[in-house]
């Protein structure tokens, strides 16, 4: 979309507000609105002022100008604000017109950039499957003296016995139970479906929607592929839309890993695959799973780093409550067709050679899309690059039920890191991959590191109320 078509689609729309997006390090959006009739040529020429101090993990205070160059490629209208919007993505500059090399959404355009000086395709094509939850009720608090966090859902199974004005009507979804029931057991098809139909006018590309298996409303929507930046600017597209639909239906959206204890967590499972011009790089048939040499390399290099990477792709303390044995999550660093137990899996059914993939299960929605989608691309490329075989690593195939094996075969298989910690000192020591061709620097890991170990020493100073009930007698 040219400047001109955006300066259009402003008067076309009798839009009042453009409001001009970056995301920082954590990969939340931020914005500025600026009223539509100071929105010119000039502006996507000149960009938008902001003070990048504000702003974990940018500038300092003695350095804080810094200024955002719209993507008019971006362009939608927003479907929630009540004086019409014009949602614009942006990369970050500094005030002399460079691209800021802390900024997330240019790693991921410099890791297209890079694929292309490989030689080994043209397009990397990412396909994210962000679970979340729906409740009805959340509460937190930590203080001094107390810590706690509440949350219910209508449909939980721990409100089977609870009474409600009207009576109770028994439909709750049992741990562990819900994936695909109809109604009334699945009682929010409708919210679901307002969400895809809001996704789908702001562009996106639906293929479907369902209840997830836990209880209290976890729920999946697909959106169609694409490449690696424009994927990552429409997850936070479909995150905005989900958590603001759920607020109109007065309910509130999340997807922090691991909200619940005792059940399944919410997971990003990210599907990829190389192109060349049109030609797909990932099939050959006949072979396992019909996955070229190329594709096995590629695995080779996720799992031979997926320790670093981890800690781009589940970089919250929350993501290791969720990577624990036993709610169905990939907690094992091998590669299979079709075993979700495994980290790395290749879709088998209805898979053409344009459709032939992998599936990175072990991510979820915490990560930094740009972030996390490029370290993907990095690790594979450099399994590309050396030829890493995973077979001769020991990482696979197993297409066996990993969590039926017995602790001595468990025990020859290398497992994700165990909290933030180890998969931070992970990336200390395995980072090269990621500097490669200049699409992270040295300076960006650094800084990540601190801030994400500042955010790990922050959790794990607090109290824990299990710990009263572990220690308060002793």
């Amino acid at each position: 979309m040219s400047v001109q078509n955006v300066l259009n689609l402003i008067k076309e729309k009798n839009i009042e507000w453009v409001d001009f997006r970056f995301v920082g390090l954590s990969g939340k959006a931020q914005h500025i609105s600026l009223p539509a009739t100071e929105v010119d040529e000039d502006t996507f020429v000149n960009g938008v002022a902001f003070d990048g101090s504000s702003i974990p993990g940018f500038r300092g205070i003695e350095q804080s100008d810094m200024v955002m160059m719209p993507d008019t490629e971006t362009a939608y209208v927003d479907p929630f604000t009540a004086h019409p919007t014009l949602i614009i993505m942006s990369n970050i500059h500094t005030p002399e017109g460079e691209r800021y090399d802390r900024d997330p959404r240019s790693i991921a355009q410099k890791a297209e950039e890079y694929l292309q000086t490989t030689g080994v395709g043209t397009t990397a094509f990412f396909a994210p499957e962000s679970e979340f939850f729906i409740f009805d009720d959340v509460r937190f608090e930590n203080g001094m003296n107390k810590s706690y966090f509440e949350v219910d859902s209508e449909e939980a199974g721990w409100n089977t016995g609870r009474k409600e004005e009207g009576g109770n009507l028994g439909y709750k979804v049992p741990v562990k139970g819900g994936y695909v029931p109809v109604a009334p057991m699945d009682s929010q098809q409708d919210i679901r479906s307002e969400m895809c139909n809001k996704l789908a006018d702001a562009g996106l590309r639906i293929e479907r929607h369902h209840h997830e298996v836990a209880t209290a409303g976890q729920a999946e929507i697909n959106f169609r592929f694409d490449t690696l930046t424009k994927t990552a600017d429409n997850l936070l597209k479909y995150k905005y839309i989900v958590a603001n639909t759920a607020r109109e239906y007065g309910k509130v959206a999340t997807f922090m890993p691991k909200p619940l204890f005792g059940d399944n967590g919410s997971g990003m499972h990210v599907h990829m695959s190389i192109f060349d011009g049109s030609e797909p790089l990932f099939y050959e048939k006949g072979a396992y799973a019909n996955l070229s040499e190329m594709a096995i390399n590629y695995i080779g290099g996720i799992l031979y780093h997926a320790p670093a990477l981890i800690a781009l792709t589940n970089p919250s303390t929350n993501s290791f409550k969720r990577l624990v044995p036993g709610y169905e999550a990939p907690v094992n660093l091998v590669f299979s067709k079709g075993n979700r137990s495994a980290a790395v899996r290749i879709p088998i059914a209805a898979v053409t050679p344009k459709g032939c993939r992998i599936e990175f299960r072990t991510p979820d929605s915490t990560a930094n899309p740009y972030l996390a989608f490029a370290a993907m691309l990095m690790a594979g490329l450099d399994g590309i690059k050396k030829k890493i075989d995973p077979r001769a690593l020991g990482y696979g195939p197993f297409d066996t039920n990993i969590y039926e094996m017995s602790d001595s075969e468990k025990a020859e298989i290398r497992s994700v890191p165990g909290t933030l910690d180890e998969a931070l000192d992970a990336l200390a020591a395995d980072s090269d991959f990621l500097i490669e061709g200049g699409v992270f620097t040295q300076d960006f890991i650094d800084n990540y590191i601190e801030l994400k170990r500042g955010e790990a020493k922050a959790v794990a100073i607090r109290i824990h109320p299990h710990e009263y009930n572990l220690y308060f007698d002793c």
